[in-house]
């Protein structure tokens, strides 16, 4: 039985060493975990990555750390972690059980937010266990990462007899457990996409808007403006909901979508998507009435924005 199949309890003797770490997959996450539990005492014995970013980025998070092929990393290690694109995924699967390179008691882990077990079925009929977990952070590659990592939470899905060791291995790595059924893993991950994802995009199409008003720093302007809104959002909720559309103010949202067609159009579907879940969320939240929600929702949905405006000034 390898170290990391072994109740938690037999595994303390083995922490001078530590396990032996496989990694498949030298991208931006698979580096800054193998580099983060090596810093806390596990041996990182082989990683697969042949792009000349992946060749870089090992050198220079893992120093000493051989690169060897995929089929070539499982031999090496007791706990195997794939970190590769979703869709790359099951077909990695496939390729290791048919390639028979897992053994029996061997941990599989993988770092998808996407998926949980279900992709591992063959890995389990090859013998060895399989673990989700999933960090719920964003990655540059970059060292700075490892300085994010102390607090964040990992979205795991492990079988019973995994459950200590997810716990043991989050822990070694400064984070917290958030268990997700595999039937939730999509929404899981859904949300975390929708999150952090979308606000990429949503401060990028806020910088170029302000860009296009002659702004020449637009994230001087934005920095503190966003921090505080997202400071609010964690601790106050649908509370924290200001401007235009939660007071229910049509004429100024009308205006904005005037400007918005004629100057970025391509910013406007999203602009009226969010205006329109955000006034959702204003009116359930008791900050909206729902008679004053009338002439905003009007702008909304593209009906006379014009007569809308006029009746919300005229108020």
């Amino acid at each position: 039985m390898s170290a990391l199949a072994r109740p938690a309890a037999d595994v303390s003797a083995d922490r001078d060493i530590g396990p032996a770490v496989g990694v498949i997959g030298a991208g931006r996450v698979g580096v800054v975990l193998a580099a983060a539990l090596a810093a806390a005492g596990y041996r990182i014995t082989a990683v697969s990555g042949d792009s000349p970013t992946s060749r870089q980025r090992t050198a220079r998070m893992l120093p000493g750390v051989p690169r060897r092929p995929v089929p070539a990393v499982p031999a090496t290690a007791d706990l195997l972690i794939l970190s590769v694109p979703d869709d790359t995924l099951p077909g990695l699967v496939a390729e290791l059980t048919a390639r028979q390179v897992l053994r029996t008691g061997q941990v599989v882990a993988h770092t998808s937010g996407a998926y949980g077990l279900g992709v591992l079925a063959p890995v389990e009929r090859a013998g060895a266990v399989g673990l989700a977990l999933h960090p719920a952070m964003t990655f540059t590659g970059q060292p700075e990462d490892l300085d994010r990592l102390p607090g964040i939470s990992y979205g795991v899905t492990a079988p019973a007899s995994l459950r200590a060791l997810a716990q043991r291995l989050v822990a070694d790595l400064g984070g917290s457990v958030e268990w997700v059924d595999e039937a939730d893993r999509p929404l899981y991950h859904a949300a975390l996409a929708h999150g952090a994802n979308h606000l990429v995009t949503l401060v990028n199409e806020a910088a170029d808007r302000l860009r296009d008003a002659g702004v020449g720093d637009p994230a001087k302007v934005l920095a503190p403006l966003l921090r505080a809104a997202l400071d609010n959002a964690l601790a106050q909720g649908d509370a924290a909901l200001t401007g235009p559309v939660s007071r229910g103010d049509a004429g100024t949202v009308a205006r904005h979508v005037d400007r918005l067609a004629g100057t970025a159009p391509e910013s406007l579907p999203s602009y009226l998507a969010l205006a329109r879940r955000t006034a959702d969320r204003a009116i359930a939240a008791g900050r909206l009435s729902a008679g004053d929600a009338v002439p905003l929702l009007d702008v909304l949905a593209g009906r006379d924005t014009a007569a809308a405006a006029r009746r919300e000034w005229a108020r």
